[in-house]
């Protein structure tokens, strides 16, 4: 296994965990505006006026349900990968490490479509803005900028994978 290969390979465990991190955290999009307001895919929490937090799983709407298909699908690929690059260096086989390659390209393709899927679904009734137009009174939060990492990260780590990018030193 060549230091591309393990480069690429923590780069996609770290795409992985920040993938994660981002669907286990509520804060995809937050808001100030008469309390505090997380939306995520999973959880949703509110705090009403200095009243305690009240958390409950979000009832997603069409946009909010594809964007969570393709960031779990997402991830199975990428640890799917991780597995294939562990495998094809135990193995010394360059087929294993076609079907790393191919693999991490179809996790790449998942995370890319859900950023592109995820403002679709700023029409639900807790932001009640229109697609790909987020109202003034919400913003993005933590999670979205760690899912938007993780697809770079995912990008960056099939170049490493397909030797695509190599150094000349």
């Amino acid at each position: 296994m060549d230091k591309l290969t393990i480069i690429s390979g923590a780069l996609f465990l770290a795409a992985d965990i920040f993938a994660v991190v981002s669907l286990a955290m509520p804060d995809w999009i937050v808001s100030d505006i008469g309390g505090d307001t997380r939306l995520g895919l999973l959880w949703t929490c509110e705090t009403l006026y200095n009243r305690s937090q009240v958390c409950y799983a979000t009832s997603l709407g069409g946009a909010w349900l594809v964007t969570l298909g393709c960031v779990l699908l997402g991830c199975l690929c990428v640890t799917a990968t991780i597995v294939l690059l562990a495998l094809s260096h135990c193995r010394l086989s360059t087929s294993i490490m076609t079907y790393a390659r191919w693999v991490g390209f179809s996790a790449m393709v998942l995370f890319c479509l859900a950023a592109v899927v995820f403002p679709m679904g700023f029409y639900v009734e807790e932001i009640g803005g229109e697609p790909y137009q987020l109202p003034n009174s919400f913003q993005v939060g933590y999670s979205y900028i760690f899912f938007v990492l993780a697809l770079w990260m995912t990008v960056v780590s099939e170049l490493f994978a397909g030797k695509v990018c190599l150094p000349h030193f």
